[in-house]
């Protein structure tokens, strides 16, 4: 009998573990069964970001070249991404801060260990006032 070779077919991108802690960090004292909400959430916002993305360039590469499926093509109308099932984002929801991604999201997971910090503190104290008003 011939031996068959394993072979894996996941991709190894060499980010997930650090992914994996960032968002074990955010959970924090979160219920996992509340958290997939956060999660599912910004999976679809990601999703929609890169869509978009990716079609703006066509019809940005469409209006310059003047050739191609999207000759004449102008990337600021909404319909042109309609037609292609691509969400629509305004230009006023754009973020490009020119901030690499690298830098960007320890900070911003910084920022948000201190929210979730700083919402838990409160949480107690309205716990607090509360139960000396009488309610439990």
């Amino acid at each position: 009998m011939a031996k068959t070779k394993s072979v894996d077919t996941s991709a190894n991108l060499g980010f997930e573990a650090k992914l994996w802690l960032a968002a074990d960090k955010l959970r924090n004292n979160m219920d996992a069964a509340e958290y997939k909400h956060v999660v599912l959430g910004l999976i679809f916002l990601k999703y929609i970001s890169e869509t978009f993305d990716e079609h703006h360039a066509k019809l940005v590469e469409g209006s310059v070249a003047k050739s191609g499926d999207y000759d004449g093509a102008n990337p600021e109308d909404k319909d042109e991404y309609l037609a292609a099932n691509v969400f629509w984002v305004p230009k006023e929801a754009i973020e490009d801060d020119g901030e690499p991604f690298e830098e960007k999201m320890p900070r911003l997971v910084a920022e948000l260990q201190a929210q979730f910090a700083e919402s838990e503190k409160l949480s107690h104290t309205i716990r607090d006032n509360l139960t000396k008003l009488g309610f439990r």
